[in-house]
C-alpha cells in the first residue's frame, strides 16, 4: 500500500528503512529512501508503522 504518494513509498519500503537504519524516526527514514516528506499527509501514516514496528520489535524501542 502507498504510504508516501509524493515520494511513492509504499509501506513495505518505510518497514525495510526502518529495519535498514534502525530507526523509528520519520525524517531517519525518509532519509534512508533519498527523499524528503514533501506535502506531509504521509507523516501521521508513517508514525503509525513505525509505532507498530517498534511495539513489535523491542530492540528499536529507545532507538535515535
Amino acid at each position: 500500500m502507498y504510504v508516501c504518494l509524493c515520494n511513492a513509498l509504499t509501506d513495505h519500503q518505510v518497514k525495510q528503512a526502518a529495519a535498514t537504519a534502525g530507526t523509528t524516526k520519520p525524517s531517519s527514514v525518509y532519509a534512508a529512501c533519498g527523499c524528503r516528506a514533501q506535502c506531509g499527509q504521509c507523516v501521521k501514516a508513517l508514525v503509525a508503522i513505525l509505532r507498530d514496528r517498534s511495539c513489535a520489535m523491542p530492540e528499536l524501542q529507545g532507538a535515535d
